[in-house]
């Protein structure tokens, strides 16, 4: 269909759809280039969906991670490892000569299963024991020689606050990127700044090469950054990374270079990595690589190839499951510490880092200008058909482009940003130019506020309706004062009003007549023949009052049969209780058998007898009645079939053994006949939360007491 709005001669275009457009796409434009919160997210979300789509392709492995994982541990022994096992991984990882070997674990405290501390925890009647125990060197110790001996690196952490640690980092200078001259380390404000830092015990810190941070704040839960310097307490310290490649290179010392306060790479010697302005990473990464990996137990019984850490960047790291927290990564994979810092050493090996230039937020923007203003020249002009085409055309290119340099450049531009600014765009200008088209619709709309009008009469007609019906049932107060009995009930229809009905009356001192029934049917029509039934049966109860209870079923039926021409029929449990002796006088016309449960005994039983058609399905059919004796205590409960045919969401029935299992659940106790009806219903409505109702619910329970004789 062509619209009106689109179709029309550009001279019928008002002036104000561009000029509305123009001011739209300018405040876009602004957005993107100074970036609001929400494009940030948007932009982690993109530049992640490159990597999940095509992630790195390993094209070398300078980095090894000897990984402490559930096969180490099941041979060697749980965590944490005596300290002379960590000893003797290094020892056995240095003969392999690799360029460096970085300690990925941090040890603040010292060794608890060290000699001396074992005998500090204990009280020990062997002198010989306790001597040998006392000429044994210090697990820590042994550490510490196997660090210095292979010039091994340590791991820091950054903390917000102070912790009184003492920070050993190797020397930087600042050098202006431009100048190429010393400057002030202040002139880079934007890395991040720990107050304080977590390090290993003294004396493993003091024997290390080097230290190397490993703190990463992620983004909205994922690694996707890593920086390459920060500031703790003013003193810079490198990466674990940068230091690793420090030890490697023999470098004393590293140089950050900077423009003004933005950072613009580290030097490693005559290595440089580049780094962005707040002097992080984005590390480009790769799935798991088994050949990144070897096992310590592996090492420590010369099982390794020795290439494989010949040479090599060694990383030791724990990865067993349950002692170290696994990372998420942008490509869906979640990673330990050990294997993020392997993958950024081979990005840094490999040059494969992405990167997002710094005017990249301003080519976004005026690339959105650009395609902006083609959308705004060319939609009001076009048929609707035409200008969704030029949109997608608009929104394809820069998803297209972005792409493109990502995988050959690895350079990182949002499309997302502006497609969905350029999609918001068209979605503005295409209002505006449908503007006729709205005007023609309120004629229609007009008719449908009519039959809202009239959905919202009829919803007052039904609710009043619903109050009307609900008044016309007893209440259970009526009944309060007298002590020898217990009596309560709800109604709770499927629809607005219900067919379901109950009633109870005093015949007289000491007879109490009650009835429960159900009209076949829900909705409007079955409540007007329940409300018909029900006064007709209490019309032919009040008449005949002193006549057996088969026979007021059966005047009954012929009263509410008489005037029923849609054929509905009613199924109905009525009884008369003698409130003196408990003797139950009673006739079911086709209703759900009643249950009885007494304290004493535990039992529970259907009163099955009595029976019949339902009301107005056979005429003048002759009802028989029944009688059974109620002991003190015992409580009579009537349901109607909306009970045990309430279904829930996959369709099943709520049936009667869930019934019987609430009614046994008061059986030994004597609960009021309220509790005993709220726990039902509130049991169906559990069970049938979120469907649509089947049927009326209608539960009557009436416990009888008997008379109370005083002492």
């Amino acid at each position: 269909m062509n619209l009106p709005a689109a179709a029309a001669p550009v001279a019928r275009r008002p002036i104000y759809v561009r000029a509305a457009g123009a001011a739209v796409l300018s405040a876009l434009a602004a957005l993107t280039w100074l970036g609001a919160p929400w494009t940030g997210r948007l932009q982690a979300a993109w530049f992640d969906a490159y990597q999940a789509l095509t992630p790195r392709q390993v094209e070398s492995m300078p980095a090894t991670v000897v990984e402490i994982d559930q096969k180490s541990l099941a041979a060697l022994g749980q965590w944490p490892w005596p300290r002379t096992l960590l000893a003797q991984l290094v020892d056995a990882v240095a003969r392999e000569r690799p360029a460096a070997i970085a300690v990925d674990i941090l040890m603040p405290e010292a060794d608890a299963l060290s000699p001396e501390r074992v005998l500090a925890r204990t009280k020990h009647q062997d002198s010989g024991l306790v001597s040998a125990l006392r000429s044994l060197p210090s697990n820590d110790t042994e550490l510490a020689r196997a660090l210095a001996a292979a010039r091994a690196i340590l791991v820091i952490a950054g903390s917000t606050e102070p912790t009184g640690m003492p920070l050993r980092a190797v020397t930087f200078s600042v050098r202006d990127a431009v100048a190429v001259q010393a400057a002030p380390t202040s002139i880079a404000p934007n890395i991040a700044r720990y107050a304080g830092v977590h390090t290993s015990i003294d004396e493993l810190d003091r024997a290390a090469a080097g230290r190397g941070l490993i703190s990463v704040e992620p983004t909205g839960g994922v690694i996707r950054r890593v920086p390459l310097v920060a500031s703790i307490d003013g003193t810079l310290v490198p990466a674990l990374a940068i230091e690793v490649l420090r030890i490697a290179l023999h470098a004393p010392s590293l140089r950050l270079l900077v423009s003004g306060p933005s950072v613009r790479g580290i030097a490693i010697g005559e290595f440089f990595v580049p780094a962005e302005d707040d002097g992080t990473v984005r590390i480009y990464f790769s799935p798991r690589h088994a050949g990144r990996f070897v096992s310590a137990v592996d090492v420590l019984d010369g099982r390794v190839d020795p290439t494989r850490l010949q040479q090599k960047l060694v990383l030791i790291g724990v990865t067993g499951l349950g002692l170290v927290e696994y990372q998420n990564t942008p490509i869906g994979e979640r990673m330990p510490g050990s294997e993020i810092h392997a993958q950024l050493l081979e990005n840094l090996y490999d040059q494969t880092l992405l990167r997002r230039p710094a005017w990249a937020p301003a080519l976004e923007a005026i690339a959105l200008l650009a395609l902006g203003a083609l959308l705004v020249w060319g939609t009001p002009r076009w048929k609707a058909q035409h200008a969704a085409l030029l949109a997608l055309g608009c929104m394809a290119l820069p998803v297209a482009l972005a792409f493109f340099v990502y995988r050959q450049q690895r350079l990182l531009f949002d499309a997302a940003t502006p497609a969905l600014s350029l999609m918001l765009l068209f979605g503005v200008l295409l209002v505006l130019t449908l503007a006729e088209a709205t005007r023609q619709k309120k004629s229609l709309e007009r008719v449908v506020q009519m039959q809202r009008e009239q959905g919202a009469r009829m919803a007052g007609e039904l609710e009043a309706a619903r109050r009307i019906q609900t008044a016309t049932l007893p209440r259970d107060d009526l009944l309060r004062g007298d002590h020898r009995l217990d009596l309560a009930a709800t109604m709770i229809p499927a629809r607005e009003v219900g067919g379901d009905l109950y009633d109870f009356f005093r015949l007289d001192e000491r007879r109490l007549f009650f009835l429960v029934g159900d009209v076949a049917g829900k909705g409007l029509s079955a409540s007007i023949f329940m409300a018909v039934s029900k006064a007709l049966y209490k019309s032919t109860m009040l008449r005949a009052r002193h006549a057996d209870i088969g026979t007021i079923m059966s005047e009954a039926n012929a009263e509410v049969s008489r005037d029923n021409p849609e054929m509905l029929f009613v199924t109905a449990f009525a009884g008369i209780l003698d409130l003196e002796t408990g003797e139950l006088a009673y006739s079911n016309a086709g209703h759900e058998n009643p249950y009885l449960t007494h304290p004493t005994d535990g039992t529970l039983r259907r009163i099955e007898d009595g029976g019949g058609p339902p009301l107005c399905s056979v005429s003048d059919f002759v009802y028989r009645g029944g009688q059974c004796q109620l002991r003190p205590g015992e409580l009579l409960c009537l349901i109607s079939d909306g009970v045990t045919e309430a279904q829930n969401l996959n369709r099943d029935f709520y049936g009667n053994s869930r019934v019987q299992h609430i009614l046994l659940g008061f059986v030994s106790r004597a609960a009021t006949a309220r509790a005993v009806v709220e726990a039902l219903r509130s049991d169906v409505e559990v069970f049938a939360a979120g469907a649509e109702p089947a049927d009326d619910v209608t539960i009557l329970a009436l416990r009888w007491i008997g008379v109370q004789v005083s002492g």
